[in-house]
């Protein structure tokens, strides 16, 4: 079992450690120890936590942060980057649940926002398929260098009634 919390700066070490070491399989597969997850610095990890246009969230099991999942918020969409589960624990809902949570506190803090985005490696499916099986679609890939290509996905989001209407169709409440 784990709980899911908003990360605040003093949560900065664990997440920078929980980051380094569910991206380190990443780096190896991809034969290249710099991948941006690996390179982002304590420091920055800090900064971050303390931006009021970034909700960093967290789930703890016991004492231990076993995940972790970052959105910056730009205008009426979000880039969702970062998710990261402790590699002895994937593959049991932790990022899922990471993501449902982190949509569903973006949406009631933002209620303006219509998108969510994020990139991820092409070379490793499972992600995507997570991706994909909460909502979003494929828009566009890009190769960033001979060994690496990302897939950009996003999720439109269903405006939120904000009268007591009810929402009929896509982005029409009456």
């Amino acid at each position: 079992m784990f709980d899911i919390h908003q990360a605040v700066p003093a949560d900065a070490g664990e997440i920078f450690t929980l980051q380094r070491a569910a991206f380190v399989d990443e780096a190896q597969a991809l034969g290249d120890p710099f991948v941006l997850p690996l390179t982002e610095s304590l420091g920055r990890v800090e900064r971050l936590l303390g931006l009021e246009d970034v909700l960093v969230l967290k789930a703890v099991s016991g004492t231990r942060s076993v995940g972790t999942v970052r959105a910056r918020v730009r205008g009426t969409g979000a880039l969702v980057a970062r998710l990261a589960v402790a590699p002895d624990l994937r593959r049991r809902g932790i990022g899922r649940a990471l993501l449902v949570d982190l949509e569903h506190r973006l949406r009631e803090r933002h209620p303006q926002l219509t998108s969510l985005t994020l990139s991820t490696g092409a070379q490793d499916a499972g992600p995507q398929r997570l991706y994909r099986g909460l909502g979003y679609t494929e828009t566009s890939r890009e190769r960033v260098a001979d060994h690496l290509v990302l897939v950009h996905m996003r999720k439109e989001l269903m405006p939120k009634p904000t009268d007591g209407g009810t929402v009929i169709g896509r982005g029409t409440v009456v």
